[in-house]
């Protein structure tokens, strides 16, 4: 059994897991099922009926444009793509999509290693972690003091509405306010959300100031953009000293139904936990 590799990228595509840099990226059934068929026949058109047949066949009845559309998302945000300005799933209108990265010669997966090396290999991975976390509590207490309980605070601010369509500043709110719900369920961080007088900006001297107003170290910003036939969330996670970007990505969704909200705010809350503490919910 192999792994595809493409940019910082591994995929495998008989167990359906998509890795990155050594970590598992969350990638339900049906946009794996698609990316093993798009990576398969790379840098060639995969017709949109071919899709269909692949992943739905025709036994099964589903509202195939609205699906394929959701399964297209997905994978991207998964990759962190552009639809507009593709690295890797190029539209072609009306027609299908096609692959664009480069793949790399394939690499031996895990499981294809003998289980002796399997087992040594994962036990010198772990001494490694142990040990980057031991030094790096070392670092935290001789930062902030003997005893001193690091605590980072993060401010969500509201997300904001570019779209022009009132309706849909109560979807924006929802995700910034479902975000502040997960974050604020791990005892890792001081969370503050929906404060007054919180409003959104990219200035570094609004920032700053916000962030040394409410003694935070981190900001989640967030906007909210649509064309016909998408809403995108763009989130941010800004360091207040520098006001630099630690994280930043784009969600692409057909829709932003409650479910979804809760997903992207998923998403949203463990990329920030990772970034800062480097543990997730």
């Amino acid at each position: 059994m192999t792994r595809l590799r493409f940019a910082s990228f591994e995929f495998d595509a008989a167990a359906g897991e998509l890795w990155r840099d050594g970590r598992r990226l969350p990638l339900q059934r049906q946009p794996a099922r698609l990316l093993e068929l798009l990576t398969a026949r790379a840098g060639e058109l995969v017709t949109r009926d071919e899709i269909r047949q692949a992943l739905w066949g025709d036994d099964t009845h589903v509202d195939f444009e609205r699906s394929l559309n959701f399964c297209v998302a997905r994978l991207r945000s998964a990759l962190g793509d552009n639809a507009s300005s593709p690295t890797f799933i190029e539209t072609v209108p009306t027609r299908g999509y096609r692959f664009i990265a480069a793949i790399d010669r394939p690499v031996t997966a895990r499981s294809d290693m003998p289980a002796r090396a399997r087992r040594l290999r994962r036990i010198a991975v772990q001494t490694l972690l142990l040990a980057i976390a031991a030094a790096a509590g070392v670092v935290a207490l001789r930062a902030f003091g003997p005893g001193a309980a690091v605590v980072p605070k993060v401010v969500v601010v509201p997300f904001h509405n570019e779209t022009g369509v009132a309706d849909l500043d109560r979807v924006a709110k929802g995700v910034s306010d479902a975000t502040v719900v997960k974050l604020a369920a791990s005892s890792r961080l001081k969370v503050i959300g929906n404060a007054s007088g919180l409003t959104f900006s990219f200035r570094p001297i609004d920032m700053k100031a916000m962030g040394d107003a409410l003694g935070a170290q981190y900001l989640v910003l967030g906007q909210m953009k649509r064309d016909e036939h998408q809403v995108r969330v763009v989130a941010h996670l800004i360091r207040v000293s520098d006001q630099t970007h630690v994280w930043a990505t784009t969600f692409d969704r057909p829709v932003l139904d409650l479910p979804t909200q809760s997903e992207i705010a998923d998403l949203i809350a463990n990329a920030v936990l990772s970034r800062i503490g480097g543990f997730r919910l």
